[in-house]
């Protein structure tokens, strides 16, 4: 895997791209979910601390409340992003791109039990790490990845390469191809890209840095590069 692009194409046609979120990430956002909750628990526990028993019960309900429904709360009512998540622009959303619903939300996040054996969240870190997309065992279940937000309004910038008509006959898929990997010059790696640019070349006739090279200017010339 040389980059972590996940795609989906829609029933009327439309791809839809999201970049997944590996497992270092997911685990910050995690610790500062952990911190944000362990706060409001302090703070409570302190306010509680004179009602004896009852301020103990209280604090236990609340304590299973906050471990549990804080992280579908925030996913369902808040775009995917509990605050951990938002500090480090991960989002959770449904396999096929659409927001996270209640049913999906609530069974990924009670199958944290399972991730979390035997101990530490490992089962968990093992199957991120042994997944293509980075799922736990509970995004599986749920059908859910975390991926990033991307930033609004994203403006695409060309490659600095001079535009150039494609050959004749080019096909339409073939066409789309080129703009897509023209689009996305920034966000894949140098070795990926040549990697795709060499699929083209019973098309192209070259390879390589040179192939790249001229499905860019092939690209600018189909996206209106002057």
């Amino acid at each position: 895997m040389l980059d972590t692009t996940y795609n989906v194409e829609t029933p009327e046609g439309i791809d839809l791209r999201a970049q997944a979120a590996g497992p270092v990430p997911r685990i910050l956002a995690f610790a500062v979910d952990v911190f944000y909750r362990s706060l409001v628990l302090t703070g409570l526990g302190i306010a509680l601390a004179f009602a004896d028993r009852a301020g103990m019960g209280i604090w236990l309900v609340c304590s299973f409340l906050l471990e549990w429904f804080y992280p579908v709360y925030f996913e369902v009512m808040r775009g995917g992003q509990t605050p951990g998540k938002k500090a480090f622009g991960l989002m959770v959303v449904n396999d096929n791109l659409t927001p996270i619903s209640w049913g999906a939300s609530l069974l990924r996040n009670l199958l944290r039990f399972a991730d979390f054996l035997p101990f530490a969240y490992a089962a968990g870190v093992i199957s991120m790490t042994l997944n293509r997309n980075f799922q736990r065992l509970g995004d599986m279940a749920a059908g859910t990845l975390v991926v990033y937000r991307e930033a609004e309004h994203r403006q695409t910038s060309l490659p600095d390469v001079a535009p150039l008509a494609p050959p004749r006959g080019l096909q339409l898929q073939d066409q789309l191809a080129v703009i897509s990997l023209t689009e996305r010059h920034g966000e894949l790696s140098d070795a990926r890209q040549r990697e795709l640019a060499d699929l083209l070349q019973p098309v192209t006739g070259k390879s390589d840095r040179a192939a790249l090279n001229y499905l860019r200017a092939v690209g600018n010339w189909l996206l209106g590069g002057k």
